[in-house]
């Protein structure tokens, strides 16, 4: 990776991937998947509690326009807090 590049992600992203992964057959894969996500220095794990929950919660329902899921709005949140404008 390139200097100082950080990506950012939630505990909410992780246990989709993992998900996804396994739902596919493929257990090793999902396992090391999670695993990477968890200790690579490279990336920022923000491990959602009940706050950050209920504040994703909550821009869920401001959006009822859009067709984000939860976990996307949690991440939004995330973006907004760290001052990230990209997803």
């Amino acid at each position: 990776m390139q200097g100082d590049l950080t990506i950012v992600t939630t505990s909410l992203v992780m246990v989709e991937a993992v998900t996804f992964i396994n739902s596919k057959g493929y257990h090793a894969e999902a396992v090391l998947i999670g695993n990477t996500l968890q200790e690579n220095p490279f990336i920022q794990m923000h491990y959602v509690d009940r706050d950050l929950l209920m504040e994703g919660w909550e821009y869920f329902q401001r959006h009822d326009d859009k067709r984000y899921s939860l976990t996307d709005c949690v991440s939004f949140v995330v973006m907004r807090g760290t001052g990230i404008q990209t997803a």
